[in-house]
């Protein structure tokens, strides 16, 4: 009797120490996406600074010619961005 209630003490302290390791990880995870997600709010604010300078230097002349070239560079951004929104999706 008094072996299997060491055994069920080990499974318990088993239990509590994986318990307690995924705490940590997930601790270390969530700073981990803390900081990625830093990363890209600074690339979003470049991206989005870029595109407003661009669509401030199209079209002064108030033609309209020069609107597919600042919709390409705008879809192009976009997509940049929101590759890097999947992989932080992937990744976290």
């Amino acid at each position: 009797m008094n072996e299997w209630r060491q055994k069920v003490q080990q499974l318990m302290t088993d239990l509590e120490r994986e318990r307690d390791e995924l705490r940590v990880q997930m601790h270390l995870a969530k700073a981990d996406a803390k900081d990625e997600l830093a990363k890209m709010d600074v690339q979003l604010d470049q991206k989005l600074a870029e595109l407003k300078a661009k669509v401030a230097s199209y079209d002064k002349d108030g033609d309209g010619s020069v609107m597919d070239d600042m919709g390409d560079a705008a879809k192009k951004m976009a997509g940049e961005l929101q590759e890097g929104f999947r992989k932080f999706r992937e990744r976290f």
